[in-house]
């Protein structure tokens, strides 16, 4: 029989129920709302934080209340000792420094520290690996491929570094990459994941980390310092010893003791972290593999370690959070729906097929019983 031919329009219907079945299945969504790790995004994938960012609001509480206290009852006895206003650009100063503080701790928490891109599949294994000498521990079932050797060797500036193999994000660490536990992220130059700030300290937030810890120290100081000078005014404008002043202004005692521990730790930490950067070291590198007794292939000399983390343009993230990826829907169904629409049939024949699939993954022992509930299924559809 003739069937004439399907005319344009119809074409034009068919190729948009097509399209309209494809974005029902499948909806466009941005990469920080399915990314596998632990992070926090805001801002629309903007700022990209850790997994523990109450800790940031323990660290802001730590900084600002010292401050708050500073200015509100030490500063009036500051303003008053000194003539010229002078006071009131000592208060000026702490706030300052206290604002750009709170800049350098929301841009060290709030920047992807390096994150490396995740495999969707094993990278396929090098040629230059000899199979024959990988250990039985490496390699996969009899029936399967080979497995990936934990650790293949790069050379970096003449000096042969192994790098290891993330089973997790399923690649070869760079150089100076670790995979962090708490993020499950794999880090560019991996240094510590610091609970202060909640986020690991990597490649892209190293700067910021140590600007922020030094600047904090160099406020302690000079909070500390103003409090002794204003105790020293109490005494000569009274006439009286330390204990008096200290009656006289308890504050100023308090926020001594608090910015004199501050102080020891955070002075300890800013010069450990100098050192690091002079020898182009990380906290992970010095703590796991001691440089001191070995060949750095990282140190380039103090100038260049230096200049390589102040004065380098900051790299761009490897990852766009912000991009747009496709989910498909359809392999997100819910099995209730599905179970609704079959027969008493269909779902006799999906239990034959669930037997069917134990039946393959059990030990032999239990395949005549498995064989015998078969058989009794197999009745009952006839």
């Amino acid at each position: 029989m003739y069937s004439p031919p399907l005319s344009s329009s119809s074409h034009d219907r068919c190729d948009s129920k097509a399209r309209i079945n494809n974005n029902t299945n499948s909806s466009q969504l941005r990469l920080y709302q399915i990314w596998q790790g632990r992070n926090r995004f805001y801002l629309g994938g903007r700022l990209v934080f850790g997994p523990d960012i109450r800790a940031l609001f323990l660290t802001l509480f730590l900084i600002l209340v010292p401050v708050a206290l500073f200015c509100a009852f030490v500063s009036r006895g500051l303003i008053n000792a000194f003539p010229h206003r002078l006071g009131y650009l000592i208060v000026a100063i702490s706030l300052l420094f206290s604002v750009f503080i709170v800049v350098l701790l929301l841009l060290t928490s709030g920047t992807d520290p390096g994150i490396v891109p995740r495999n969707t599949n094993p990278p396929e294994p090098d040629e230059e690996f000899d199979t024959s000498s990988i250990s039985t521990s490496c390699l996969g079932s009899q029936t399967g491929p080979l497995s990936l050797p934990p650790m293949k060797n790069v050379t970096v500036n003449g000096i042969v570094v192994k790098v290891k193999y993330c089973k997790t994000c399923m690649l070869y660490r760079p150089p100076r990459c670790s995979h962090c536990s708490i993020c499950d992220n794999c880090i560019e130059r991996f240094d510590h994941h610091c609970p202060w700030v909640g986020q690991c300290i990597g490649k892209r937030n190293y700067r910021y980390f140590f600007m922020f810890v030094s600047s904090t120290n160099l406020l302690s100081l000079y909070v500390f310092a103003f409090c002794w000078v204003n105790i020293k005014k109490i005494m000569e404008a009274h006439d009286c010893n330390f204990w008096s002043a200290f009656l006289k202004s308890p504050v100023s005692g308090i926020l001594i003791i608090y910015t004199f521990v501050v102080s020891w730790f955070l002075g300890g930490l800013t010069a450990f972290h100098l050192y690091l950067i002079l020898t182009n070291q990380t906290t992970y590198e010095n703590y796991r593999y001691r440089y001191e007794r070995k060949m750095n292939p990282f140190n380039l000399g103090c100038a260049r370690n230096f200049k390589e983390i102040f004065c380098t343009s900051m790299p761009s993230s490897r990852i766009n959070f912000r991009a747009q990826v496709k989910v498909d829907r359809s392999s997100s169904l819910n099995a209730s729906s599905y179970l609704d629409g079959m027969t008493n049939t269909d779902m006799h024949k999906m239990n034959f097929d669930v037997e069917i699939g134990i039946r393959q993954a059990v030990d032999a022992d239990e395949c005549k019983e498995i064989d015998s509930r078969i058989r009794s299924i197999g009745a009952g559809l006839d």
